[in-house]
């Protein structure tokens, strides 16, 4: 830059000596060097970091704005879970194998056994059965006999203590929760080794399950399609169903009655939804997002342990 007003010191415009060659180069050369200390400027400025794994989580499933449930000072309660319609299977105790060993990294197939019976829902919640206990219906695809949707892991753990806190259910001692994902899997897969409920092939899924392929991009009523051999619905596709787990790699070896790890940044889901194929919706498949995540293709389905009343 300095070398270039040296070059104009003597001045150009006194008359017809301008020498117009003389003046090219010095444009030329003022371009040059301003151009030279840009690129130099660039080099050096710090390359800045880039987003961190949360903020790319944050950026790929922003938090949705639905409202928050009504407080339960404000809302007339049901009496029960039963004067709801939610109806309940008992799971017998037993072992089996979680995972696959053809599946993901984090599907490593191990033992597991559960030592205690357990109740799970027949169905999904419902928008009609959350709305009740929870004074708001935040599904995209409205139908009292939908599954809910657009529900945080946050929402359905306040759900179920709602549900706990109902006056015949603190009578009769049942506390509501979201199951483990070693209950989830167990009770999906119903007995069986294979990759859905009801054996391996992808055809036979559109007969148990709203999925990609038959769900018009929306949810259906709930138990509309067939159930597990230990008559549970919709374990496969409708929306992906919240666990009480983080997510996390499973253990190296054989496990009892596993809860997940103690802490972590995201909570387990399972059973793929309406807008997945039939490869993401076996009974093996789980992903995880932070708890406060909302997604009008994640509802959730709850448990109990029978109480000793």
């Amino acid at each position: 830059m300095l070398y270039a007003l040296l070059l104009v010191k003597e001045p150009l415009t006194t008359g017809a000596n301008v020498n117009p060659f003389k003046c090219a180069v010095v444009c030329v050369a003022v371009v040059v060097m301003c151009g030279c200390d840009q690129e130099q400027r660039k080099t050096l400025r710090p390359t800045p970091p880039g987003p961190s794994k949360q903020e790319m989580l944050t950026e790929m499933f922003p938090p949705d704005p639905t409202p928050d449930p009504t407080p339960v000072e404000d809302m007339e309660l049901p009496d029960s879970a039963d004067s709801i319609g939610m109806k309940f299977k008992l799971i017998p105790a037993g072992t089996f194998t979680m995972g696959d060993a053809s599946g993901q990294d984090d599907e490593t197939p191990h033992e597991v056994t559960l030592t205690q019976p357990f109740k799970m829902g027949v169905h999904e919640i419902t928008q009609a059965q959350y709305e009740q206990v929870m004074g708001v219906n935040p599904s995209t695809f409205k139908g009292a006999d939908n599954p809910v949707e657009n529900v945080s892991w946050d929402d359905a753990v306040e759900f179920c203590r709602r549900l706990s806190e109902l006056p015949a259910e603190k009578e009769a001692g049942n506390v509501y929760r979201l199951p483990t994902e070693a209950e989830w899997e167990y009770a999906c897969r119903a007995g069986t080794t294979t990759k859905f409920s009801f054996g391996d092939d992808d055809s036979a899924l559109g007969d148990y399950a709203w999925y990609a392929e038959n769900s018009a991009k929306k949810t259906h009523p709930v138990g509309s399609k067939l159930p597990n051999a230990w008559g549970l619905y919709d374990v496969h596709g409708s929306v992906w169903e919240w666990c009480q787990d983080w997510s996390d790699a499973y253990p190296g070896g054989a496990v009892t009655d596993p809860t997940g790890p103690a802490s972590g940044s995201s909570r387990a889901y399972r059973g793929g939804g309406w807008d997945d194929f039939a490869e993401i919706c076996g009974s093996v498949t789980r992903l995880g997002i932070p708890p406060s995540y909302r997604l009008d293709s994640r509802g959730f389905r709850v448990s109990l342990s029978p109480s000793d009343k």
